[in-house]
């Protein structure tokens, strides 16, 4: 990344660097909002369980605040307004993660995996659209790829891929986290 600058090969109607940083936090922000409150309906499900899966979803959560927490931080000092899609983005979120444990912990399992799948390639747009001068945005945003690629991980190895329907499941899940991503940069 010698001497690159965010945005500096931008082509007309593309976002200047100030436009590009404000949209990368306030969808990354929702994101991790996101993420809590899927996680919250996955334990308001399953939470009374004693389980190494609850254990890794809890585990899971307490990072996904910890990013919240820094993203939260990142948007007030730079003065960045969050996405006013937020009150949906609670409600959506906590429905996803209480009707995938609905079907159980592998299906829990292949909603995160799903969700983070798709978090692992949009973090690392982000972190390759970043120059030299926003080093340290680009450098927490792949700490934070580096724990939602380890929660991907951690899902498979829970059986996220042996869920009820999984293919049909996963897909619905990418794709709503595309969508949401898209609306969450703009809106």
């Amino acid at each position: 990344m010698s001497g690159k600058m965010t945005a500096e090969n931008r082509l007309p109607g593309d976002p200047d660097h100030r436009a590009l940083v404000e949209r990368f936090l306030r969808v990354d922000q929702a994101g991790e909002y996101g993420a809590t409150r899927i996680y919250a309906g996955q334990l308001a499900v399953l939470g009374g369980r004693k389980t190494g899966v609850v254990e890794e979803i809890r585990r899971m959560a307490e990072q996904e605040r910890r990013h919240l927490a820094r993203f939260d931080r990142m948007m007030v000092e730079r003065r960045v307004r969050p996405t006013l899609l937020s009150p949906i983005w609670h409600v959506a979120g906590f429905a996803l993660g209480a009707a995938s444990a609905m079907l159980g912990t592998k299906a829990a399992m292949a909603c995160t995996e799903a969700v983070e799948e798709v978090i692992d390639g949009h973090y690392a747009r982000q972190a390759a659209a970043l120059g030299e001068d926003e080093k340290e945005l680009r450098r927490e945003i792949e700490e934070f790829r580096a724990d939602e690629i380890a929660h991907r991980d951690t899902a498979r190895e829970h059986g996220a891929r042996a869920a009820p329907a999984y293919g049909l499941l996963s897909g619905a899940v990418k794709t709503a986290s595309r969508l949401a991503i898209w609306l969450s940069e703009r809106v």
